[in-house]
């Protein structure tokens, strides 16, 4: 399809909107699409959000005199003077009813105009992650889209599609907070194929149940034409949902445990990285992750069955693993002096992410493992549950050391207490600033620190000081 093609026009945004044109040709080129204003570029198409603080389309002349050519706004009376105006500047100003409702239509319209590979990542836990593995081993072959970051929600999503250019393909993530979203999010994405990381308890003060969570996740198979899905099939409530409807679609299987399609073997973890040998239909290909933890075996699997849907070589696959960049504060491994390791996991936080994390601090062979552990948000009801939970496991990992804060995670260091961790062994303090001064106490030399919670309790700040202060050039 030539790129002609894939233009949208401002006659296209008013039919697809039902939109009225307030000044302007219908024959102008809607390009780059933005909502924010801080970054509008020459040329630029701006769709003023409402958010919960500003009123985007209440800064349409802010957009239109940065630079921006159309501005798509709603609720706005324009004088017959600002018409005149921006006319004699050959901008475009298109009315609609629902800018928000406008970014979903303009990005579904847009989506119908690519015939290409698109996979479409969503799980509980590692969605981000996933994705970026991902991306890096389809890049290998296509001129790929990836989403930005972790912007997965009804803005981030068809934001990630209004990105489409010249791309050979794209890897969108998918993220939720209750039934339904995923649904909408599937049907402007339209995957050609889905994967589903895993269903843990991310949410489930929401969605009341895992059983409800899977329900929520197994809705991005809603925007497919044909349903072809890749799954992990280790997590309990994934592998029963394919042993009964493998017969219904087509599921590609990873995992490490369970017999699957894309099986990990021999595998080695090391401090900052690991290597493991897939084996696929008897065939078997050495893969190095260059990120630490067993989950990042999980990850690459599910890039390895992507890569092979895909028809990429074993040699574009390995080289897109091995060469793949995870943002910061997601197992970022940091040196801090006297040989002391700092695993930064502080960007967010699940039950099942943080046994995953105490599992690689306690794989490490070197020193006391210190885990500093805060709230795990967004749990309702179950939240109590969860952190005992945790407190379980931070014993079943024989940490060393265990420092909390946040109002949940004082249930972890009770539970921890209760389950045989030495009291002296364990910590409460009642906000960051103690939390740091209490690391700064007990740390010696050949620690391993990690830091986990979720985005909101701010971890990212300890991490921050403790670089500041303590860390090493590499």
């Amino acid at each position: 399809m030539e790129t002609k093609h894939k233009e949208i026009t401002v006659q296209n945004v008013i039919e697809i909107t039902n939109g009225r044109l307030i000044i302007g040709a219908k024959e102008e080129i809607c390009k780059n699409f933005s909502i924010d204003t801080r970054t509008i570029k020459e040329n630029d198409t701006f769709i003023g959000i409402k958010g919960e603080k500003t009123d985007g389309s209440m800064l349409w002349k802010e957009a239109l005199d940065s630079g921006a050519k159309i501005a798509i706004v709603e609720n706005i009376n324009f004088t017959y003077a600002e018409m005149e105006d921006y006319k004699s500047k050959n901008k475009v100003i298109i009315k609609v009813e629902d800018t928000l409702k406008a970014l979903t239509q303009i990005a579904e319209f847009k989506r119908t105009l690519y015939d290409i590979p698109v996979v479409g990542v969503t799980g509980s836990v590692g969605k981000t992650s996933t994705k970026d593995i991902i991306a890096s081993v389809v890049s290998q072959k296509y001129k790929t889209l990836k989403t930005e970051g972790n912007n997965n929600n009804h803005i981030g999503v068809p934001k990630t599609i209004l990105r489409l250019n010249d791309e050979e393909a794209a890897v969108v993530e998918m993220g939720m907070n209750h039934l339904g979203e995923i649904r909408a999010l599937s049907n402007i994405v339209k995957p050609t194929i889905a994967v589903i990381t895993n269903v843990g308890t991310s949410h489930i003060g929401n969605l009341g149940s895992r059983q409800n969570i899977l329900k929520a996740k197994l809705e991005i198979l809603d925007g497919m034409k044909q349903k072809k899905v890749i799954i992990n099939n280790d997590n309990d409530l994934l592998h029963k949902w394919y042993e009964e409807n493998k017969e219904n679609y087509e599921i590609i299987t990873f995992g490490i445990i369970n017999p699957s399609d894309f099986m990990g073997e021999e595998i080695i973890l090391n401090e900052n990285g690991s290597a493991f040998v897939c084996e696929s239909k008897n065939e078997k290909i050495q893969i190095e992750v260059p990120v630490a933890g067993e989950h990042y075996i999980y990850n690459a699997l599910c890039a390895v069955a992507v890569g092979k849907s895909l028809n990429l070589s074993d040699k574009q696959i390995m080289t897109g693993i091995k060469n793949v960049e995870i943002a910061k504060k997601r197992m970022e491994i940091v040196s801090l002096k006297d040989n002391i390791i700092l695993v930064n996991d502080t960007y967010n936080a699940s039950l099942e992410s943080i046994k995953e994390a105490l599992k690689y601090i306690t794989s490490l062979p070197k020193g006391r493992k210190i885990a500093v552990l805060g709230d795990v948000l967004e749990l309702g009801e179950f939240s109590e549950k969860v952190h005992e939970k945790i407190g379980e496991e931070v014993v079943k990992q024989k940490i060393d050391l265990l420092i909390c804060c946040g109002q949940n995670a004082k249930n972890i260091c009770d539970i921890a207490i209760e389950n045989g961790m030495k009291k002296e062994k364990v910590y409460f303090e009642h906000n960051l600033k103690n939390v740091f001064k209490r690391i700064r106490e007990v740390m010696k030399k050949d620690d391993v620190i990690l830091l986990k919670a979720s985005n909101g309790m701010k971890f990212s700040d300890i991490a921050n000081e403790l670089i500041k202060k303590y860390g090493v050039e590499e």
